[in-house]
């Protein structure tokens, strides 16, 4: 199952909106198939490990880091495929909640006579397909909020300027991140202030052996995605470019103009004198983003925080100070009591070139 995942870990920047997925076929210790779904519209997991193993699977066991399929999609029934090879037990790391296949995929195969097993390595595979899971059963995707910040918690002088608080190692790790994601956020405030690209500029790791493509055999690129109430932005702005699918979210009173043909506008409702940011994250999710990418200002990023949407922090941390007059990290309401302070997990901390990125997740 440990292969299986890292097999799935292959499929990281190209199977959106499908989750990631690894399969390994194996007689005792001795594997006869693998493979991993590579993007959408392909074959999945075990199919590829079903054609490598032939004749083998028979009697084999097939584990695999998600519930097979059950249902014709844009490929047919993995349950299917596996039956039809004889293989003998199937051991499933993850069960699918995705309504099609929830429990179903299990039930076809003990219905044929398949041993089932299920809950192997659960955790770790929820964890590589933590936005479709996210998407499936919260209806909403993952939140993961990017920060880059001075020593003393600033991330930029008071007149604004930020660039450039990391150094290369760290901004190309950021690349990464959003290569994974679905969709990258950001507030007009950002746009009027940095005017971002938002876009990846970085090719895929060395050695995966899979080009960032989507099914089309197009470089694939995060939707872009920027809230924008009075839709300020101007006509300038890279992301009215055109060169990438951009969302502008708005509030009903801002009619768009010729600013915005190359892009799709869409109103959100308000709340509290902003715009709703559970509708925000809801209608993503009802288009398949199932990781968000965050790449915003303090306003933004605090107000994703205090609503308890953001689901994880990336903070790249950087050995300079800035003052106490630069701008701060989030803002957040103030708080009466420590009692009531924010309380955050450590994932990990690493070393990027001469900065340190935490991954931290909210308690709870």
């Amino acid at each position: 199952m440990a292969q299986a995942l890292r097999l799935a870990e292959r499929g990281l920047y190209t199977t959106q909106p499908n989750p990631r997925v690894g399969c390994v076929i194996a007689h005792g210790e001795r594997v006869v198939g693998q493979g991993w779904h590579v993007r959408a519209g392909e074959p999945h997991a075990e199919v590829y490990a079903l054609r490598e193993a032939g004749a083998e699977a028979r009697g084999a066991t097939a584990y695999v880091t998600l519930e097979p399929c059950a249902h014709h999609g844009r490929t047919p029934p993995c349950a299917d495929a596996l039956i039809a090879a004889g293989v003998g037990r199937v051991v499933i790391a993850a069960e699918d909640p995705f309504p099609q296949v929830s429990g179903q995929g299990i039930a076809k195969l003990r219905a044929a006579g398949i041993t089932v097993e299920s809950g192997l390595m659960r955790e770790a595979a929820r964890e590589i397909n933590i936005g479709f899971f996210s998407r499936i059963e919260r209806h909403r995707p993952w939140v993961r909020v990017k920060l880059a910040m001075s020593l003393d918690g600033r991330t930029a002088l008071a007149n604004g300027e930020s660039k450039w608080i990391t150094g290369g190692a760290a901004r190309a790790d950021v690349q990464r991140w959003r290569a994974r994601s679905s969709a990258i956020l950001t507030g007009v405030g950002t746009v009027l202030a940095d005017n971002p690209q938002l876009t990846v500029r970085l090719p895929l790791p060395a050695g995966d052996g899979v080009g960032m493509m989507d099914e089309s055999g197009h470089p694939f690129t995060p939707v872009r995605v920027v809230l924008d109430r009075h839709l300020r932005t101007p006509a300038d702005s890279h992301v009215l470019d055109g060169q990438t699918p951009t969302l502008m979210l708005h509030a009903a009173s801002a009619i768009p103009d010729h600013r915005f043909t190359r892009v799709e506008c869409i109103t959100l409702p308000e709340r509290n004198g902003a715009l709703d940011l559970h509708a925000a994250l809801a209608l993503l999710a009802g288009r398949g983003c199932s990781e968000l990418h965050v790449e915003a200002g303090p306003t933004l990023c605090g107000a994703l925080f205090a609503a308890g949407l953001a689901d994880e922090l990336l903070i790249y941390m950087a050995p300079l100070l800035l003052g106490d007059t630069a701008r701060p990290l989030l803002t957040l309401p103030p708080l009466a009591d420590m009692a009531a302070r924010w309380k955050l997990n450590v994932l990990d901390t690493r070393a990027i070139g001469q900065d340190l990125r935490l991954r931290l997740r909210p308690v709870g």
